[in-house]
C-alpha cells in the first residue's frame, strides 16, 4: 500500500509499505482522509513533537476516517463508514480507574513516543481493534468526519469546563481545535460565545460557525475580567495570561492548547487574586462517541476544514497546514473516490 511517511525533520516521501492483515478481533479500514495535526507538523518540520523524536520511518496521522475494507470475524461489513478512537490506554492508576486517557504507557496512532513507533492513518489502509472502531452515523459526510478527532478534543474541553448554561464564553485562539471546541460550547449551552485570535481569517471562520462575536487582539485587547470562562487553545504564553486576565472572579480558565515543556512565562497573580480556577485538557476520554454526532447535526462545522489536498503533495499540506493565517484544518485525501 502506499503511505505518506516522515524520515525525519522536513523529509516526508510516499512510498510503499506492507498492507497489515487483519486477525481475529481486529478490522482493516480503508482511509479516506486524514488531517493534519499539530502533532504531525511538529514532526516534519521539527524531526520530534516534544522529547518524541522520530527514531524510525512514521506514518503519521490520527484525524482519519474511511470504511470498511476487511472483517475477518464478520462484526463489521465491507463499506461500513467508519472513524477510529486512536488510543490505546496504558496502566490504569488507582482513583483513576475511569479516566484512561491520563493512564501512563499508552499509545496514540501517528506517535514517535513509543519504540517502535505507533504508526497512523496517513495511509491507504489502516488496521485497528474493534474496541476502536466507531461506526459513522448515516448522512455524516466523510470530509466532515474527519473531523471526528479533534471535535472530541473541543468536547472533552467542554465537559472540563462543566455547565456552561446561561455562560459568557471565550475561545482563545480560532484554529481547528479552537473552532471546533466553540462549536462543542455553542452547543451545550453557552449563552454567548466570543472567539478571539490575531488574524482575520481565522475570526471570520468563527463568524461562520455562528458564534456571538469576534475579537482581533491586536486591534481590541481583552477586557479584564470579562468572561466566566476562558477555553484557550493557542497554547501561546501571552494568549494564557491574557485568559487569566479576562476571567472573571472565581471564574474558570481551561488550557486546551498545549505548551512546551520546561519554565512558562505567565502571569498567574490575578488567577490568585481572583479565586479563578485554572484546569488542563489532555485529549479526550470517549467523546468521539458523542462529536460524530455533534458533526453530523451542525453541518456549518465543515467551515473549520479549508483544505483536501492529494497524497501525492503531502508536502504541500504540511506547508499550508503550517500557516494559520490562511488555513484552518488541512486534509489528506489517501488516493480515495467519493
Amino acid at each position: 500500500m502506499r503511505a505518506v511517511v516522515i524520515h525525519g525533520k522536513e523529509d516526508i516521501r510516499v512510498e510503499e509499505v506492507p498492507t497489515p492483515q487483519p486477525g481475529p478481533g481486529e478490522v482493516l479500514m480503508r482511509v479516506a482522509y486524514a488531517g493534519i495535526c499539530g502533532s504531525d507538523l511538529h514532526y516534519y518540520f521539527a524531526g520530534a513533537n516534544g522529547e518524541f523524536k522520530v527514531r524510525e520511518p512514521l506514518i503519521p496521522g490520527h484525524e482519519v476516517c474511511g470504511v470498511v475494507a476487511e472483517d475477518p470475524d464478520g462484526k463489521f461489513a465491507p463499506g461500513t463508514p467508519i472513524t477510529p478512537h486512536p488510543a490505546t490506554f496504558g496502566t490504569a492508576l488507582p482513583g483513576l480507574e475511569t479516566e484512561p486517557h491520563l493512564w501512563p504507557n499508552g499509545a496514540y496512532l501517528g506517535s514517535a513516543s513509543t519504540m517502535p513507533h505507533t504508526q497512523g492513518g496517513m495511509s491507504e489502509y489502516l488496521l485497528l481493534r474493534h474496541d476502536q472502531v466507531r461506526v459513522l452515523p448515516e448522512g455524516l459526510p466523510m470530509k466532515r468526519a474527519v473531523l471526528s478527532e479533534p471535535t472530541a478534543v473541543g468536547l472533552h474541553a467542554v465537559h472540563r469546563a462543566g455547565d456552561l448554561t446561561g455562560k459568557k464564553v471565550l475561545v482563545s485562539g480560532a484554529g481547528p481545535i479552537g473552532l471546533l471546541t466553540a462549536g462543542a460550547a455553542m452547543a451545550n449551552g453557552a449563552a454567548e460565545l466570543w472567539v478571539c485570535d490575531l488574524f482575520e481569517k481565522p475570526l471570520q471562520r468563527a463568524t461562520a460557525l455562528g458564534v456571538t462575536g469576534t475579537i482581533n487582539v491586536t486591534e481590541t485587547p481583552l477586557t479584564a475580567e470579562s468572561f466566566d470562562v476562558v477555553l484557550e487553545c493557542s497554547g501561546a504564553f501571552p494568549a494564557i495570561s491574557a485568559a487569566i486576565s479576562a476571567v472573571r472572579r472565581r471564574g474558570l480558565v481551561v488550557q486546551v492548547g498545549m505548551v512546551p515543556g520546561g519554565d512558562i512565562p505567565i502571569a498567574l497573580a490575578p488567577l490568585i487574586s481572583k479565586e479563578a480556577t485554572m484546569t488542563g485538557v489532555f485529549r479526550f476520554r470517549d467523546e468521539i462517541d458523542d462529536a460524530i454526532y455533534l458533526l453530523q447535526d451542525n453541518p456549518q462545522l465543515e467551515n473549520v476544514l479549508t483544505h483536501i489536498i492529494a497524497a501525492n503533495d503531502a508536502r504541500g499540506g504540511f506547508e499550508i497546514a503550517r500557516d494559520s493565517r490562511e488555513s484552518g484544518k488541512v486534509a489528506i485525501n489517501l488516493w480515495y473516490e467519493d
